[in-house]
This record gives C-alpha cells, structure tokens and sequence, in this order.
C-alpha cells in the first residue's frame, strides 16, 4: 500500500491546513478535520486515508458553500445541486444537498409553493410559473401538486390565471385596447403564455370594467 509523509502544514487565508509531501502541495485540510485527526508534520498516512480526508474536507466546503447560497435565499434541491456541481464533485455535491435537507433548510414543496404564489402576484401565466419551477430543479410532480392547489379559484372568485392576465391587460395594455388593437393584445398575452381562452376572457373583463353599460 502507497505511504505518503507529511512533510510540511501550512495554514491558509482561508483558514485551511495545506498539506505537503517534499514540495507538492496535497491538498487542504478544513481546521476541524485535521486537529480531529490528530495530523502533524512528519505523519506517514495511507493513500486511501489521505483520499478519505480529501474527501471529508471537501464534504465540509461544499456544505458551508450550500449554507452560504441559502443564507442569501431559498433554493429548491434540483437548483442547489446544480449550483454546487459547478465547483465540487457530483458525489460532493449530491452529500451536501443531502446534509441541507437533513437539516430542515431545503424543502422543495415549500419552495415552489412561494415562488409560484411570488410569480402569480406578478402575472405570469400558468405556463412561465410551470416552466420556472423545472428550471430551478423541481420535480413534475411536485410542481403539478402545488399548480393544482394554487390555481383553485377560491369560492365565487376569478380563476387565478385570468385574474393576473386581467391584471395585465389593466397595466400593460389598456391603451391598446382603448385604440382596438384587440388582436395585438391577444397576441401579445399568447406570447407570455396564456392560452388563447384566457386571453380573451381577461379582454373581456376589460372591456366590461371599461363599459359596464355597453357589456352589462
């Protein structure tokens, strides 16, 4: 079995243990780890111990880099994972996510639910909201569950989707409608995702806010 002598530590600005073998730099060692092994300059340690604390301080980086990105927001799983895998292995990174969720700080149906409800106040259709969650790493069926759940119209009220094309039409093209641009702005909702249905029942709506007399 390959032996490797520690010949030389040297601390980090990152506050890590460099390891050397002669004058070849190993590899770093977070603080923790290496007081818990007992490390020192003139050890001689396995290749396969050697790669086990590579392993565990990368372990350790990789999950003070998920808290990092969580402390600056909510992330769902899928979309941590990806940002994780740009600077550490897919193992690496895979176990790290793993450590959040254990931790209570990922929750991929909580997720989605606030960025759904966060997109809908901001009237993206049905189809932006859906294709949003995928891109940040959501699950199918997760994203239909909570779809269903909050695109019930509540009692008597507007369906949802209509209600933010409604909403829409009010703030980006009421003076489109006013010059009988109707098909323009048809258009112009099909390209953010409202179906042809929904377009034209929020037009409606409009039209009858706009006259009530001519439409009541």
């Amino acid at each position: 079995m390959n032996e490797i002598r520690i010949d030389r530590v040297e601390q980090t600005k990152q506050g890590r243990m460099a390891l050397f073998c002669g004058e070849e730099f190993l590899f770093s060692v977070d603080m923790e780890t290496y007081f818990a092994e007992n490390i020192g300059v003139g050890d001689t340690l396995s290749a396969d111990r050697l790669e086990e604390l590579r392993r565990r301080t990368e372990l350790r980086r990789a999950k003070d880099k998920a808290l990092q990105y969580l402390s600056l927001r909510d992330h769902a799983s899928g979309e941590l994972y990806d940002k994780l895998r740009l600077k550490f292995e897919d193992e690496t990174a895979a176990a790290a996510v793993a450590a959040m969720m254990e931790l209570g700080l990922l929750d991929d149906e909580v997720f989605a639910r606030h960025r759904a409800k966060y997109l809908m106040a901001r009237n993206k259709s049905r189809s932006q909201v859906r294709r949003h969650l995928a891109e940040k790493g959501i699950d199918r069926l997760t994203i239909e569950q909570v779809m269903e759940e909050l695109y019930q119209p509540e009692g008597d009220g507007p369906d949802p989707e209509v209600d933010a094309a409604l909403r829409l039409v009010c703030k980006s093209y009421a003076a489109k409608l006013r010059a009988g641009k109707r098909e323009n702005v048809l258009a112009a909702l099909s390209r953010r995702g409202f179906s042809l249905s929904v377009a034209r029942e929020a037009v409606e709506l409009w039209q009858q806010q706009e006259n009530p007399v001519e439409w009541g």
